[in-house]
Order: structure tokens, then C-alpha cells, then sequence
């Protein structure tokens, strides 16, 4: 048996509760990974309050994970027992892609293609904060078929995915101006990550701002405003569904191990840099806390629950050595 956090009826974070559910088994194409850091979204509290699917209860919520495979099926050819990996575990464009058993749990199983190599330099809490959140900002930019030299105004700085746009847009994508929205405090913190221009929100509003963009990438969906800081023709991305504008592109979302494969070296050479909301990482029996400051909307980066596991640093649960002297090799028979 394992630990996990998990609900059995939608509602508010008080649902929540830590039980002991059974450790699954990884098919033929899945892996059976040891969770070491896991990171919460938005999605995971609308999943929560049954806004936006249907799954059968319980559920153990939870999408992003970086952690050790201990088991893999017989189809997996990418990774071996003991790789570091990181991804997020739901394939949103499946029709049966979503699983009851999410990250807020000791193992996960998850099929090999969505999920990748640790980047060396990321520490585990660092790698479990990026899965969805960059995969939603680089799906934007596909959207939008950003080009190099173009200029991009980011609605939202200072968010999970936002401050993954600024640093995307300005050290990959190469714009030629990067401006963002951001509260006051946050403001400097904003332009560290490469925004050339950052709108205090609570001084100037959109149309204040004189220059038009050639994208606005819209974070918190607010579209149906930021949009008058577009151009003429300018696309406008909203990764909110659905967009608060017509005029709006829903950014959408490809989960895949590739996409993370291919910007592992942004990630290794610092050109893209994990955000960790200073509040955090939160204790994995902090859940209910951290899910109460995700849901105030005044997180900076990504809020990321640690300090897995719960119980088994010296222990064999489920039949698996738990110990990292261990390697975290299945003990089976």
C-alpha cells in the first residue's frame, strides 16, 4: 500500500484526505515511477469542483511529477529502473488520457511517452514545477506561429505559465520586445526574467498602453481586454477555456515527452530558468494549504509540493526498495 492524497466527493479543498490505496502496476508501455516532487495547476482544483471532466471517484489529483522509475512493461524502451524523470501524467488530447490516480502520491504510473529525462541541473522540485505549465507556453506560441523579431505583450508575468512566456519569448523565440502585466510588488521580479517593458496592473490599464504588439499571450483570461494591446491583425492567445474573446485562439495543450525533450537544453543552460513560488515547496502534508494559496491567484511561478515520501525512507512498501541507496529497484518475485 502507499500514501496519497485523494477526494471522494467534488467540493472544496476540504475534501481532501490521506489515504492508503493500493501501488499499481505499470502496462505493457507504462512506467511505474517513485514520486519525489509533484506540482499543483489550476486544472487540478476545476477537476476538483468537476468543472471540466468527469472521472470517476475517487481521484488523487495532481497532473506534474519528477521522480525515479522502479518498474517499467515490457513494451518501455526509453528508460530504465532508476532514471530521474519528469513530465505531466494526463494526455489531454486522449479521450481516456485522464487518470483517477494523479501526483499527490508515493508511485504513479505513466506511459513513457509523456514524460522525460530530468534535466541534470534541476533539482527534483525544480523539474516537477515545469511539465504543463511549459508545455502549455511553447503550445501558445505554436498557435500563434510566433516569429523571431516579433514583439509579445505577456498578460499574467508573474503566474506558472507566465513567467515561462516572458523567458520563452525572450531567450528562445528571440522577440524583440517582451512586455508583461504585473502587480506592483512583482514588478522587478518581472523584468528579471527578460521582460523589456512590465505594466503594474494596478496603475495603468490596457488602454493606456500606447505600443500594440504583434502577440499577446493572455495567461489569466482576461482576453476579452488585454486584447486592444494587439495589433490589427496580431493574434491573441488564451490559454483560459473558454477565452473570454471571440477574437481569442485557445492556446491548447500537447503533452508529450519530446516536447520536453527538445527544450531540455534551454533548461540545462539556464536559459529558461524553473520559477518556485517563494511560499514553497510545500510539505507533502501541506497539501490543503497549498491548495489554498494556488487558489488565491497570487502565486509567483508554480507551487510545488516536496518532502515525498511520506513514510518510506527506510522501509519496502509494496513489495519495492524505497531507499535511494537502494536504487529504487523492484524487489519482485
Amino acid at each position: 500500500m502507499q500514501k496519497a492524497w485523494l477526494y471522494e466527493e467534488h467540493g472544496p479543498k476540504e475534501v481532501l484526505k490521506l489515504e492508503d490505496i493500493p501501488i499499481p502496476s505499470p502496462k505493457a508501455n507504462q512506467l511505474l515511477i517513485r514520486v519525489h516532487a509533484a506540482a499543483l495547476n489550476p486544472f487540478d482544483v476545476k477537476l476538483r469542483w468537476n468543472l471540466v471532466a468527469c472521472l470517476d471517484l475517487p481521484v488523487v489529483p495532481g497532473c506534474d511529477m519528477a521522480g525515479v522509475v522502479v518498474a517499467k512493461g515490457g513494451e518501455v524502451l526509453k528508460f530504465d529502473v532508476g532514471d530521474e524523470v519528469y513530465g505531466s501524467i494526463h494526455d489531454f488530447s486522449a479521450q481516456d488520457g485522464l487518470k483517477w490516480l494523479g501526483t499527490l502520491a508515493e508511485f504513479i504510473v505513466v506511459e513513457e511517452d509523456l514524460v522525460a529525462t530530468k534535466p541534470r541541473n534541476l533539482s527534483f522540485e525544480e523539474a516537477a514545477s515545469l511539465p504543463l505549465a511549459i508545455q502549455t507556453a511553447i503550445e501558445g506560441f505554436r498557435v500563434a506561429d510566433f516569429r523571431q523579431g516579433q514583439s509579445v505583450f505577456v498578460v499574467g508575468g508573474a503566474g506558472g505559465v507566465g513567467t515561462l512566456v516572458v523567458q520563452l519569448a525572450k531567450h528562445v523565440y528571440k522577440a524583440s520586445k517582451v512586455a508583461a502585466t504585473t502587480s506592483t510588488k512583482k514588478v522587478e521580479f518581472v523584468k528579471s526574467l527578460g521582460a523589456d517593458y512590465v505594466v503594474d496592473y494596478t496603475k495603468i490599464r490596457y488602454e493606456e498602453v500606447v505600443e500594440k504588439y504583434d502577440l499577446v499571450y493572455d495567461t489569466i483570461g482576461d482576453s476579452r481586454e488585454s486584447c486592444v494591446v494587439a495589433k490589427e491583425s496580431a493574434p491573441v492567445i488564451d490559454i483560459t477555456w473558454p477565452p473570454s474573446n471571440a477574437r481569442a485562439r485557445h492556446s491548447g495543450l500537447t503533452v508529450s515527452g519530446e516536447i520536453l525533450e527538445k527544450i531540455r537544453p534551454c533548461l540545462e543552460n539556464g536559459k529558461v530558468k524553473a520559477v518556485i513560488d517563494p511560499k514553497g515547496p510545500f510539505p507533502v502534508w501541506d497539501v490543503i494549504r497549498a491548495f489554498g494559496y494556488l487558489e488565491t491567484g497570487r502565486a509567483r511561478g508554480k507551487i510545488v509540493i516536496s518532502s515525498f515520501p511520506f513514510s518510506w525512507k527506510n522501509s519496502s512498501v509494496g513489495g519495492f526498495c524505497n531507499t535511494v541507496e537502494d536504487g529504487g529497484c523492484p524487489n519482485k518475485k
